[in-house]
């Protein structure tokens, strides 16, 4: 067996897991990660083939974070970080049978075909609507139709669900889901004031400061997502996968022990603090030997499962001009998929220069079953959509499916509740704490936010 000693032991290789060991690190602690998988990254990965990038989780990072850039300097990412042109910046709903660009202005507002005029005069009501109860726990289908009707829920919110969580908005809580929305009516009364204001008072406050407002706040890499957490690791150095946990315990003198099963054999570690960032569904293999008693709430978090279906082309599919980010295909529509994001218009490098190169995703909480299909189902459906709605015909040349079983997990309605029981276990055992993007957060801007924050809180506790 081999033995190990580490100020910080994290279990769990994905974005969580490699950001609090990177930001720790930097405060001097020693840190080792043990993943499961053969590889770090979670969610997260890239492969290169035929001349395509194909990102089969997270296609990129929203600049919501200081920490984003800060550790990408850190890791002197800086010259492979690329942004989105002005091609990319429309974002497209479909409504009978046709995509409609969001509109990002009040006069696009207007204008859009998305919204009846009964919804966008419904609009103007929202100001005087009163404020909910701060301690209501609502889901975002009932405060959608509160504050802004049930034609925006329909066309706006409902899309966006499935596009972010895979979702279904009468499931997933505001105040757990969207704590922006949620502080904004509270603080402000109303959600369309509420953004006029804040926008000001952030502008004030980086004009006070001296700074401008960032240039890009979507970026990937070069190389694609893959290059962020295979630098984590590379610079960790104390990364061990193909590691999967035997048990864990807490030692009699303070301090935690793992031991696992990895490639060379038995594993022995020991740490006076233990990080586990592991999805909450697999809370149930970790073999926990001290009392947690949320253990049974992490497991019940429901994790949908989504299917992304990539198509390569090498030559121009012919259609529509793929002028934006992609679409979102709203429940109304009865389509058979979730939305498509436009690789090759998003960033450079996606595709072979002339060519194209798209992802669709399938099945979330709304369709489920579709995302079991087999791969033919699966790509015929994903062609007969993209025809339809975007008019390709052309078989595409590259084809790469990857499934997630459970893809995202769900910030339904009551899991601020859940989280104060994983705050009470934290509690009851000092230098143990649970991370991981079922908490604060599924974005990998959150997941680095809440690792950052995260590694604070250790220092200040175990200094």
């Amino acid at each position: 067996m081999q033995r190990r000693e580490t100020d910080v032991a994290v279990v769990g290789g994905g974005i969580s897991g490699l950001a609090t060991a990177h930001f720790l690190s930097r405060r001097g602690y020693t840190v080792t990660v043990v993943e499961k998988a053969p590889s770090v990254g979670g969610s997260v990965g890239t492969t290169r083939c035929n001349g395509f990038l194909i990102e089969h989780g997270p296609n990129s990072v929203q600049d919501t974070t200081p920490r984003l850039r800060q550790m990408c300097s850190e890791l002197e990412l800086g010259e492979q970080m690329v942004y989105p042109g002005d091609r990319a910046k429309s974002r497209y709903v479909v409504r009978g049978g046709r995509l409609h660009a969001m509109p990002m202005s009040p006069p696009a507002l207007i204008r859009t075909g998305l919204l009846s005029t009964r919804a966008k005069l419904r609009l103007l009501a929202e100001p005087f609507i009163r404020r909910g109860a701060d301690t209501s726990e609502e889901s975002l289908a009932e405060f959608t139709q509160r504050r802004l009707g049930p034609e925006f829920l329909e066309y706006a919110i409902d899309p966006f669900v499935s596009g972010v969580y895979a979702g279904l908005p009468e499931e997933l809580s505001v105040r757990a889901g969207f704590p922006r929305l949620h502080r904004l009516e509270q603080r402000y009364g109303s959600l369309i004031t509420g953004a006029i204001l804040s926008a000001r008072e952030r502008r004030k406050s980086r004009s006070e400061r001296g700074e401008s407002k960032p240039a890009a706040p979507l970026f990937s890499f070069a190389e694609g997502m893959q290059t962020l957490v295979d630098r984590l690791a590379a610079r960790l150095g104390n990364v061990c996968t193909s590691t999967a946990v035997r048990h864990l315990e807490a030692t009699p003198g303070g301090g935690f022990r793992i031991e696992a099963d990895a490639a060379g054999g038995s594993l022995r570690l020991d740490g006076r603090i233990l990080v586990l960032a592991v999805p909450a569904h697999t809370y149930g293999d970790l073999g926990l030997r001290f009392d947690f008693p949320a253990r049974e709430d992490l497991l019940a978090i429901t994790y949908p499962p989504v299917t992304s279906v990539f198509f390569g082309y090498r030559q121009s599919p012919g259609g529509r001009d793929l002028d934006g980010f992609g679409f979102l295909v709203p429940r109304l529509e009865n389509r058979r998929i979730l939305g498509t994001i436009w690789n090759s218009s998003l960033f450079a490098g996606r595709a072979p220069e002339g060519g194209a190169a798209l992802t669709t995703f399938v099945g979330g909480r709304r369709q489920p079953e579709l995302a079991e299909l087999a791969e033919e189902e699966l790509t015929a459906g994903v062609r007969d959509e993209l025809s339809d709605l975007l008019g390709i015909k052309r078989p595409p040349d590259e084809v790469a499916i990857r499934r997630w079983p459970r893809a995202i997990p769900q910030y339904n309605v009551g899991h601020h509740r859940l989280i104060e029981r994983v705050e009470e276990c934290e509690r009851q055992h000092p230098g143990l704490y649970v991370s991981g993007n079922f908490r604060g957060g599924i974005s990998v801007g959150d997941c680095v936010e809440r690792a950052h924050e995260l590694s604070a809180r250790i220092a200040a506790a175990h200094p």
